[in-house]
């Protein structure tokens, strides 16, 4: 790969990003770069669609294509192309949304119906399940910087986590989200937590893992550290987000307290909640959270019934409080995640990315490492979208 086609993508990205700060998740590339892009004048969306076409026009199949493939579908989304939702997603991401036929989510709440026995329905049960493991307001920071800890050791163990490597952790209020990594390149980041917002201990163990070590943190660290800095692979100094790179990035970090808390570093994950004075049973817990993943698919479905089915937002709302054994809240915020034109396809992201890379690495830890370390396309995974067979 040539530096120009490489640069030339890079650009893109980032007069893409001008017309939508969400366009863009991290940026560690020459800052001169992106203040030459800053300084220039907005580049209208047909011209980034022009720019895309002529930038596929000159590669081959490869990861960077995949990656322009997405930015010319965005931009032409921004310069008013008619497009369809599953189009859109299948532009950006490169797997196409399909409905999840509902036995599965019956299946699943068969499953879960046996792990948690009692009165109300299946979806009060669930939600008192979570009430029972709630982390106390005051114990959210403590048990989170801990947790870190532990799974940081867990990575270094997998991966060379380089000197100076490390992040920051930010307590925050106030905010409509549980947390999120902010990755400022030279191998630091940023984890803001809302310790306002409610988080049960499997929903505080899963966002320290999936956003920290060994997911989003350790995933921009060693591709920083192994294709940037080592390979001068400039493309992978920008992160976009509706593209197939973004795609495999939350599979990766969607598997990583699956792959974590399966292990035999399980029980030490448990003794740090236990030491935090919460009653856990990580084992039931896992078992819980294993039989409800299938339910993640309605949310696909639901912005299917939104956006191609032509359903009302009620008729979204019961479904998913229905399938995804949803509160009305949650419910309530999905629905405006489906609406935001940055984030409608988004979505799709989280169970096709779990699904896939799941399958890719089916438990082998050396597997998981080339997610981290390597360039990897959605066809290096498997074909399909991974959403049950129907």
């Amino acid at each position: 790969m040539t530096e120009n086609v490489a640069e030339r993508y890079v650009r893109l990205g980032l007069r893409l990003g001008r017309h939508d700060d969400g366009v863009v998740d991290a940026y560690f590339g020459p800052p001169e770069l992106k203040a030459a892009i800053d300084a220039e004048p907005l580049s209208a969306p047909r011209e980034l669609v022009s720019s895309a076409q002529a930038l596929l026009e000159v590669l081959d199949e490869c990861w960077l294509r995949d990656q322009v493939m997405a930015l010319r579908t965005y931009a032409g989304v921004l310069a008013g192309e008619a497009r369809g939702y599953a189009d859109e997603v299948e532009g950006c991401y490169g797997v196409r949304p399909r409905h999840t036929d509902e036995t599965h989510f019956i299946d699943a709440h068969v499953q879960l119906a046996e792990l948690l026995p009692g009165t109300g329905t299946l979806a009060e049960r669930y939600e008192r399940w979570q009430q029972s493991i709630m982390v106390p307001p005051e114990r959210i920071e403590t048990l989170f910087a801990d947790v870190i800890a532990e799974a940081r050791a867990w990575t270094s163990d997998l991966i060379e986590l380089p000197d100076g490597e490390g992040i920051d952790l930010e307590v925050v209020h106030d905010k409509p989200w549980l947390g999120f990594l902010e990755y400022a390149g030279d191998l630091r980041g940023t984890v803001y937590i809302n310790v306002d917002m409610p988080k049960s201990v499997m929903e505080l163990l899963h966002l320290a893992l999936h956003e920290t070590y060994p997911g989003h943190q350790a995933e921009r660290v060693a591709k920083e550290h192994l294709l940037v800095d080592r390979g001068a692979l400039l493309e992978e100094s920008i992160v976009m987000v509706a593209s197939p790179q973004s795609l495999i990035t939350e599979g990766i970090a969607e598997v990583a307290p699956h792959l974590v808390l399966n292990s035999e570093a399980g029980p030490a994950f448990a003794r740090v909640v236990h030491d935090a004075g919460i009653p856990f049973d990580l084992e039931h817990a896992i078992a819980v959270e294993a039989a409800f993943q299938p339910c993640r698919w309605a949310e696909v479905n639901g912005a299917l019934m939104l956006h191609e089915m032509g359903a009302h937002e009620a008729e979204v709302h019961a479904y998913l409080q229905r399938w995804g054994l949803m509160t009305p809240k949650l419910a309530d915020h999905l629905i405006r995640f489906y609406k935001d034109p940055a984030s409608r396809t988004y979505i799709v992201a989280y169970p096709t990315g779990l699904a896939l890379c799941s399958a890719y690495v089916a438990g082998d830890r050396e597997r998981f490492r080339q997610l981290l370390t390597s360039q990897i396309r959605i066809q290096d995974l498997r074909p399909s979208t991974g959403a049950p067979e129907n």
